[in-house]
């Protein structure tokens, strides 16, 4: 939906089953426009959509195209921006660090993330920016040379190439959002500061470069990394490089007691990754793969003297503090308030909580679309009390 400040605010279709495009278009179907509904939407709604390899390919067809065209027309709906980091099946069975397959150094990341550019030009409405996300070039333990960082630093370059070529074109102004993560090739704000100082000395001078490429800045993600947005945020600009779509999300922070633990296994489970990064007393981080592996370090005391963890686990940005630990909703909060004061900053908002399928059941007592609404609800009351959405928002 359309807030303030030419802002734009969506959910992430990713929360739905769906690697075709009949499953992703039933999705839509029955969950976005249920969402919408219970939304009273006044004006156009939007939507962040989250497209496979198979269902892109699909979508390509032609009449297929026109048809969701004129979906969206018929229900007042629009997309201005694609989830492009999961390739494949996202739900429903083990995905782990197999989200990043195949990653940049593949050239079928490439041609998937130009395919999802080029469907995006076709539906995004005239006046509005386009983005699309992808992963942070790969996954740290993919990596075991040099060259396969040089091939993902060349193959990034082939997509800005094919970007700026699709907006000189269609006249839209288009980019890509790079999303650093926990264990991702660039995980941190500094990280992702020394790849793009590295592409820019490949490419000098050229604009191509700042205005097609930029970070897609996920809350959960930086919070885990124990970054507060100010620093973070502040260490990108510095470095003039822009902001292509934030990420509202929280991830789950706790002090690591007996009790803690004992309720956190409960959120270990078979299908995504749960990196857990732990803080030190001393304030040195250490670095799990996965939470099973940060619970088994923490029985063996292996993980020393740990003040605070901090678990990349997608929870509801409206749930209340789940037993005895809590969220990072503290890090969405300093990022509205670095918008209000610069909201120009970014104007792509999209709110991701995926996990929902694989959510404890204490925190899924209502179907999804309710918990959707329920992170509408949150989220726009919070953007009106920091002056970025009507203040009609704030009542609800």
């Amino acid at each position: 939906m359309k807030l303030l400040h030419g802002l734009h605010l969506a959910y992430c279709t990713n929360v739905h089953p769906g690697e075709n495009w009949a499953q992703t278009f039933d999705s839509l179907n029955r969950w976005t426009l249920a969402v919408k509904t219970q939304l009273h939407c006044r004006g156009d709604f939007a939507i962040g959509l989250r497209l496979s390899d198979e269902a892109s390919r699909e979508l390509l067809d032609p009449p297929r195209l026109l048809e969701f065209q004129r979906w969206l027309e018929r229900h007042d709906c629009y997309v201005f921006t694609i989830n492009g980091f999961p390739f494949g099946r996202f739900h429903g069975g083990p995905v782990k660090e197999q989200v990043y397959s195949p990653d940049w150094t593949s050239p079928q990341r490439l041609e998937y993330t130009t395919r999802l550019f080029d469907l995006l030009a076709q539906l995004l409405p005239p006046g509005i920016e386009g983005s699309v996300s992808t992963l942070p070039g790969s996954f740290k333990e993919f990596i075991r040379s040099a060259d396969q960082v040089q091939l993902i630093r060349d193959t990034l370059w082939r997509c800005v190439e094919h970007i700026a070529r699709l907006s000189e074109r269609t006249e839209r102004c288009l980019h890509l959002g790079l999303e650093p993560e926990p264990l991702g090739l660039f995980e941190n704000s500094s990280e992702t500061v020394s790849f793009f100082t590295r592409l820019r000395e490949q490419h000098p001078g050229d604009p191509r470069l700042d205005r097609h490429l930029g970070v897609n800045y996920d809350t959960c993600h930086f919070a885990v990394e124990f970054e507060p947005p100010q620093q973070a945020i502040g260490l990108l600009q510095a470095h003039g490089i822009r902001l292509s779509k934030i990420h509202l999300s929280n991830a789950l922070k706790l002090r690591p007691t007996a009790a803690a633990l004992a309720q956190l296994a409960a959120f270990a489970d078979d299908v995504y990754l749960h990196q857990v990064i732990a803080r030190q007393a001393d304030g040195s981080l250490a670095r799990y793969k996965d939470l099973p592996l940060a619970l088994d370090a923490a029985k063996a005391e292996a993980n020393g003297a740990a003040e605070e963890w901090r678990v990349h686990f997608h929870v509801p940005l409206h749930c209340q503090k789940p037993g005895e630990f809590d969220t990072t909703s503290d890090h969405v909060i300093g990022l509205m308030q670095l918008l209000q004061a610069q909201p120009h900053l970014c104007s792509h908002l999209e709110m991701e909580t995926y996990t929902w399928a694989v959510l404890p059941e204490a925190l899924k007592s209502r179907d999804v679309a309710e918990q959707l609404v329920g992170e509408y609800h949150w989220t726009l009351h919070r953007l009106a009390e920091h002056n970025l959405a009507p203040a009609t928002f704030a009542a609800e």
